[in-house]
């Protein structure tokens, strides 16, 4: 058992592709076009994931950390956070109904 339990969180954690396109359009000054033709990957694609529609994959997080010199770590954490608490939401009363299998403790 952890000492420091899980906070229950309340809403959805943030799309990384909203803290993208942040970046892209305050911090980099690039229009989406332009950022998309630098990573590599149309334009369309890119405004999905700003849009929220895709998720960030390894490859995105990587192609916009070299554009950016930031950590793809830093995006596919947040994509997790937002994977988990998206199945939590969908499968919570399935997940009540799972009985823990015992396990035995390290001494």
């Amino acid at each position: 058992m952890s000492k420091f339990p899980l906070r229950k969180i309340t809403r959805a954690p943030s799309h990384p592709g909203e803290l993208i396109r942040e970046i892209i359009e305050e911090h980099a000054e690039l229009s989406v076009t332009e950022a998309a033709r630098r990573m590599g990957i149309s334009r369309q694609a890119l405004h999905s994931v700003l849009r929220g529609r895709t998720a960030v994959s390894a490859g995105v997080a990587l192609r916009f950390a070299q554009l950016t010199g930031g950590q793809p770590e830093l995006f596919l954490h947040m994509q997790e956070a937002l994977d988990l608490w998206t199945a939590r939401q969908r499968l919570g009363p399935r997940l009540a109904r799972i009985a823990p299998v015992p396990t035995k403790r390290a001494a």
